[in-house]
């Protein structure tokens, strides 16, 4: 079983595509073709207008794909059953920190395709963020946060051609970790947090103590008086990036 066996079983309710981060995304793609996705999951972020193959190892999440959607294979990013250069472009969305040999998964993608797009999250950031700071510091700790590549190391393995920043917008409608950076309530709903696998990890004693503590901190407007500024920003840089490598057009 993979972890997205156990902790992906509702992720399909509150995780989908926000509009620019997929515009973003998709012009990333250039005028590729054949796209894989690699850890695909429900498929959130695959283009419509291009033969897509999404690939993940939890089958959990795969039968959580919308009809429309192309074609699905169980898989590991590690041993991709590709034959060489059998796409135009390999992409990969919040994924990697899940990978067991992150390098040989991007080996994987340089060699079916010649062309890599990789939405990731800068792990130095994370620690910034106040959700984590303030009241969840032990997403630190956890595994997959631990193993979550930073842009020098996913550069190290690929020909990168220019890294961009992804604003996450005010109203996000992605539910990734940082998504409700101005929307502290949203953290507090359980379907929320489970759509997050940092919070599907965490030890139940310690999610609740750190969702108490907000809950306590939003009625007696503790959070407000620190962070009351981010409700009125319409978008923040928060460390999530994405990397364009290879030969690109």
């Amino acid at each position: 079983m993979t972890r997205y066996d156990s902790i992906g079983r509702t992720y399909a309710s509150t995780r989908r595509a926000d509009p620019r981060i997929a515009a973003q995304i998709t012009a990333a793609l250039g005028d590729a073709r054949r796209v894989v996705n690699v850890g695909a999951g429900t498929g959130s972020y695959e283009p419509p207008d291009r033969t897509v193959v999404g690939g993940d190892p939890s089958l959990t999440m795969l039968r959580q794909r919308a009809a429309t959607r192309g074609a699905a294979v169980q898989l590991a990013a590690e041993a991709l059953p590709f034959r060489d250069g059998a796409f135009d472009v390999a992409l990969a969305t919040l994924t990697l920190h899940h990978w067991t040999d992150i390098e040989r998964g991007l080996q994987e993608m340089t060699r079916v395709a010649p062309r890599q797009v990789i939405f990731f999250f800068e792990p130095a950031s994370s620690a910034d963020l106040w959700l984590v700071a303030e009241y969840f510091p032990e997403i630190l700790a956890l595994g997959s946060e631990r193993a979550a590549p930073d842009g020098a190391r996913i550069g190290a393995a690929l020909a990168v051609q220019r890294t961009e920043v992804v604003p996450v917008p005010a109203d996000c409608q992605d539910g990734f970790a940082g998504c409700y950076w101005n929307r502290p309530e949203a953290y507090l709903d359980p379907m929320v947090q489970e759509g997050m696998s940092s919070f599907a990890q965490l030890d139940p004693q310690i999610r609740r103590r750190g969702t108490e503590h907000l809950r306590r901190d939003l009625e007696t407007g503790a959070w407000d008086a620190r962070h009351g500024e981010l409700r009125t920003m319409t978008e923040i840089d928060i460390g999530y990036r994405l990397l364009l490598a290879g030969h690109l057009s």
